[in-house]
């Protein structure tokens, strides 16, 4: 099957709405007008593969709905998440890469800002946009040493607190995934999570209301 960054080449895709994105993200709205003009909006359906491994990069890709995974196999031949992004760019570390390292593959139905790769280097020539793709990473590079971080812990209950401390508010996080797909980036199973948390609300220490987790200390 083809992947988006190979039909970038061969198929016409619709101008984006850069009212409305301005508005959602900061990033975008200082994307500068000469880059703006040749960025397209596309979309790909559940399993569709943004690019594969090996695939030189040539776009940078920003997801606006729905969510990309970056994959790699692991030598048992799981696969290993190595980034989930459901609004943001994807595969920032690519930029300057002459291969991409890992698939990126579409958990659901996403819809994606497509920049060519030249475009968006000539783009952070400007300051305005240069500084805030600067915050960009090093937000991303705190999220990383988080994540680096929780993994190193001993136990689920250790995991999910830190989890909801670093990701939430006040002791408080809405999720933005399947608990299922929780486990998964906390490094657990599902039924380790799932048993973690009932012995956790049970204990008065959580309270779990649908998709939101509120630590409780007494």
């Amino acid at each position: 099957m083809p992947t988006i960054e190979k039909e970038l080449r061969v198929q016409s895709h619709p101008a984006p709405d850069w009212k409305s994105l301005s508005l959602g993200s900061p990033l975008l709205a200082a994307l500068p007008e000469s880059a703006r003009r040749l960025t397209r909006s596309l979309e790909i359906q559940r399993q569709g593969a943004v690019f594969r491994r090996g695939d030189r990069p040539q776009t940078m890709f920003f997801v606006l709905s729905g969510e990309v995974r970056l994959l790699r196999q692991s030598k048992t031949g799981s696969e290993i998440v190595l980034q989930r992004t459901r609004r943001g760019f994807l595969a920032e570390a690519s930029l300057d890469q002459p291969t991409y390292h890992c698939d990126a593959v579409a958990a659901e139905p996403t819809r994606l800002l497509a920049i060519k790769r030249k475009t968006f280097t000539q783009a952070l020539a400007v300051n305005d946009f240069r500084d805030r793709w600067i915050a960009h990473l090093a937000r991303e590079l705190r999220k990383v040493r988080a994540h680096a971080e929780r993994l190193s812990l001993k136990t689920a209950r250790e995991r999910i607190v830190h989890f909801i401390e670093t990701e939430g508010e006040a002791g408080v996080v809405d999720l933005n995934q399947s608990k299922k797909d929780w486990a998964v980036e906390l490094g657990l199973t599902h039924e380790s999570l799932y048993r973690t948390l009932a012995q956790m609300a049970k204990g008065g220490e959580l309270e779990v209301e649908n998709c939101r987790l509120s630590l409780r200390w007494t």
